[in-house]
């Protein structure tokens, strides 16, 4: 007998693109619940954007002897946690289709960096809409606004 071993972003991935069959066996393994969950009652800490992802943490040593700074390892922090909750779906540069951003608060206080809201833009070529730290709903927008609050405060400011 052989065992196969799975990560939890490969038996995600089969289970959405599997047979019948194959996402019976999974849900046997894995549990239902498992397949059910949402993006966002998955992640909850940078830990688990990089297990979803099944990538290693960043490594911020590596990085500030490259030369990197705060704002740049949160920036590629920030790029995980953009992938993680899109789920595969990625900005299209030059088509026209709404894609949402978090918004911030800030009054020139470190402690009232705040998140404000979501809002989102079509992706025209003009600035002020990116394609890069995007999410494909308001709900992500919102839900990575608030949840990774401090990452996003080490890149902005």
């Amino acid at each position: 007998m052989r065992t196969l071993q799975l990560s939890d972003q490969k038996a995600r991935s089969l289970y959405k693109t599997g047979s019948n069959e194959m996402k019976e066996l999974l849900a046997e393994n894995f549990g239902k619940d498992f397949f059910s969950q949402s993006v966002i009652d998955r992640i909850k800490t940078y830990e688990d954007v990089c297990a979803e992802l099944g990538e290693s943490p960043v490594d911020e040593v590596a990085c500030k002897k490259l030369g990197m700074n705060k704002n740049d390892i949160a920036y590629l922090k920030l790029t995980q946690v953009v992938r993680a909750l899109n789920e595969g779906w990625v900005a299209k540069v030059y088509d026209n289709e709404d894609r949402w951003y978090p918004w911030f608060y800030h009054n020139e206080s470190p402690s009232a960096f705040a998140f404000d809201g979501s809002s989102y833009d079509r992706s025209y070529a003009a600035a002020g809409s990116g394609s890069r730290l995007c999410f494909k709903s308001s709900e992500l927008a919102d839900y990575a606004g608030k949840q990774f609050l401090d990452l996003w405060r080490e890149f902005i400011v």
